[in-house]
């Protein structure tokens, strides 16, 4: 396993850049995401904003084949739904937008939930419980800490809300490459006894359904659906492990370091 350690000041600057930029695309998109909106226009959105605005390349257009700028998974689908102008948005869906960059040689990841309009109590609940997971995790990293304390630490949390975690899918180391080692999964399983060390770059980003935690690819051979049709959520940063902690690469202005440590209680 071929693991990166950052420690150049110079390439952290550029992590931290590309960081910035994806975050930033998820902070302008916002205001786009209403009822009757395309998710093929909302893909073509993103892409003007990180070519002509941010001089930046989305990691995702032509990604092992892959034909859009960005992912953009609406209610059951989990993960990696191909952005189409025949699929509009319908108030009350919740999607995810997930937006990955690469600029002066590195790459940057994230993703969040949106809400069409105000969602039904229980979409409303799972997103919430997928954020929440996400940040109990980002609490505990720090250097010595196991891989898999992560996973676990979603796992319990999701699991006591009677959610279930995607088994399939997981977080990755991130830097040169869009995906490096590690795999950062979301419950607790073997890890090969990685310890988390400061230089480290990886995300994390917990699948949450509503329903069983079973999945299936369509024929697309990308968008991935629960089996049950149950709604799915997913959040997702990119961290940098530090000497006492970590920095989240990603954190989007309507996000502050002190409220997401306080999620600390619940632990």
């Amino acid at each position: 396993m071929n693991i990166s350690y950052f420690t150049d000041l110079n390439d952290i600057k550029k992590i931290r850049t590309v960081g910035k930029l994806s975050a930033e695309v998820l902070e302008f998109i916002q205001c786009y995401v209403k009822p009757g909106i395309s998710t093929g226009k909302l893909n073509n959105i993103c892409n003007n904003y990180i070519i002509n605005k941010q001089h930046a390349l989305s990691a995702s257009l032509g990604y092992q084949g892959f034909p859009k700028s960005v992912c953009i998974s609406v209610n059951d689908v989990v993960c990696h739904g191909i952005p189409s102008n025949k699929k509009k948005l319908k108030f009350g869906d919740i999607l995810n937008i997930d937006v990955a960059i690469v600029k002066d040689g590195f790459y940057g990841d994230t993703s969040k939930m949106f809400y069409v309009g105000t969602p039904n109590i229980l979409a409303k609940r799972l997103c919430d419980i997928t954020q929440k997971s996400l940040y109990l995790a980002i609490c505990i990293i720090k250097p010595g800490v196991r891989l898999r304390e992560l996973g676990k630490v979603i796992q319990k949390f999701v699991e006591a809300e009677k959610f279930s975690i995607v088994r399939e899918y997981c977080g990755h180391g991130i830097g040169r490459s869009f995906h490096e080692d590690p795999q950062v999964l979301h419950y607790d399983t073997d890890d090969n006894g990685i310890v988390l060390k400061s230089g480290m770059v990886f995300t994390i980003e917990p699948m949450v359904n509503a329903g069983k935690c079973h999945v299936h690819v369509m024929k697309d051979g990308w968008t991935v659906k629960t089996k049950d049709h149950s709604l799915s959520a997913q959040y997702e940063h990119t961290v940098l492990v530090t000497e006492c902690g970590c920095e989240i690469i990603t954190l989007r202005s309507d996000e502050k370091y002190n409220e997401i440590f306080n999620h600390r209680i619940l632990l």
